[in-house]
């Protein structure tokens, strides 16, 4: 067997592989005995079938077989045993004329797609900006509304008042966009009384944006376009009245307590204020986290330079998602998948340069950890922790063990971005919680 590596570019190669018959004869030969063994042929007892009627029945199935099995593990462990880095799969180059029935020789290629070696800048110039979000009183004040809504007593009258909210179809007058939806009259900023004493079927035209004072992230949670739809929302709009509804805020005493934080879990208004504050601070501590791992990684993927086999990534993607995805379908969004690829080439380098490795144990760990916070049990005892071990086990080898390598995955994603964040200048900015709510991330 002779197997040749031909770069044609930093990013495109050519593997050839030339078989005699002494590679595959062995191969050959094994599957004839295996067939002579299992095959049940009129006139013979099992296991006692010649092996030149077998080789004459399928003779040229068990060559092309026998093939391309050595292909597979001849090509793999080339590629295993000269460390080439490659995208995908090998994609086999098409062979004319092959004749199997008196050929000996073979000759066989196939395209790779060569991923390249690159440096990571982490040195002084890696920085990221990261955010502190203060919570202010009209973020606190706002989430106290939420809540006594969430459980006071709600009506539909027949007139609409000013705190009440009202369903029904929004319709965009210059435009195509329509959606059902629910406005909250008190959060309007101009032209509220348009839309006070209406009835059901009632209909207002309104500026949407000048109505929530030209706020983009309050036109996206109304209308639930993304903040970059919502952007274009301009002109004037048709409110079709559906539907008031008027709640009564829920007094703020024990029972509200219990129901927000648990059974006695906070048993005064300023432990309950406390908690309140506390919560929506590590609520936007976790979300400013998110962020600043998202800005880590388009940086790096932004900023390294890594040059992917392009063309090969498409016939890749093509092939191996074949009935998927279309050619065409691939090229329109042939950046993102780029992306991707860097971001994961990256994130290999990292594990490798650290020694980063996700233990068993820590699997196991996480995968509880998710199961007792779902379930709001902080502490359990023994018998129910080995329950616990049961679930999380079973759970964990769901799907040919596929719920495993994404806990696996996650937790070395997670190792990944700390490991990065070591290395790169992290420069905070703090922000209120409604600038941070209409950043565009």
């Amino acid at each position: 067997m002779d197997i040749t590596l031909e770069k044609q570019n930093p990013t495109s190669a050519r593997l050839r592989v030339k078989l005699a018959e002494a590679d595959y004869a062995p191969g050959v030969e094994a599957q004839v005995k295996e067939y002579s063994k299992k095959a049940q042929i009129k006139g013979f007892r099992p296991g006692k079938v010649p092996a030149g009627m077998i080789r004459k029945m399928y003779g040229k199935s068990l060559l092309v077989d026998a093939i391309n099995k050595l292909l597979h593990e001849s090509v793999n462990n080339y590629i295993k045993e000269n460390k080439i880095k490659i995208l995908g799969e090998p994609l086999p180059e098409r062979v004319e004329n092959i004749d199997w029935d008196t050929q000996k020789e073979f000759d066989f290629s196939y395209e790779l797609g060569l991923l390249p070696e690159f440096e990571l800048n982490l040195g002084e110039t890696a920085s990221v900006e990261g955010y502190k979000v203060e919570v202010d009183d009209e973020t606190i004040n706002e989430a106290y509304e939420h809540m006594q809504r969430q459980f006071g007593k709600t009506e539909n009258p027949e007139t609409s008042e000013a705190n009440d909210y009202i369903f029904g179809e929004l319709k965009q007058l210059d435009g195509d966009f329509k959606t059902t939806t629910l406005l909250p009259l008190n959060k309007l900023k101009a032209n509220q009384d348009l839309f006070i004493g209406k009835k059901k079927d009632d209909v207002i035209t309104f500026n949407l944006m000048e109505a929530f004072g030209d706020d983009v992230n309050a036109v996206a949670n109304v209308t639930g376009a993304g903040k970059e739809k919502a952007a274009e929302l301009k002109g004037n709009f048709e409110f079709k009245v559906d539907n008031i509804s008027r709640t009564e805020a829920a007094p703020i005493d024990q029972d509200f307590f219990d129901k927000i934080f648990g059974k006695e879990a906070v048993k005064s208004r300023e432990e309950f204020d406390a908690k309140v504050k506390e919560t929506i601070e590590e609520n936007y501590k976790a979300e400013a986290e998110k962020v600043l791992n998202h800005k880590i990684v388009d940086k790096l993927v932004n900023e390294t330079q890594i040059e992917v086999p392009r063309e090969f990534m498409k016939k890749w993607l093509l092939t191996a998602n074949e009935g998927k995805l279309t050619a065409e379908q691939i090229e329109e969004n042939i950046e993102n998948y780029e992306k991707e690829l860097k971001w994961s080439m990256i994130r290999n380098k990292v594990v490798e340069e650290n020694g980063l490795k996700v233990t068993n144990e820590e699997v196991v760990n996480r995968t509880k950890e998710k199961m007792l916070a779902q379930f709001n049990m902080p502490e359990v005892s023994e018998e129910m922790m080995e329950s616990m071990n049961q679930f999380a086990d079973s759970y964990l080898r769901q799907d040919n063990g596929k719920n495993y390598m994404n806990e696996y995955e996650a937790i070395l994603a997670e190792k990944v971005i700390e490991a990065l964040k070591e290395k790169m200048t992290v420069v905070e900015k703090t922000v209120t919680a409604e600038e941070f709510r209409n950043m565009s991330f």
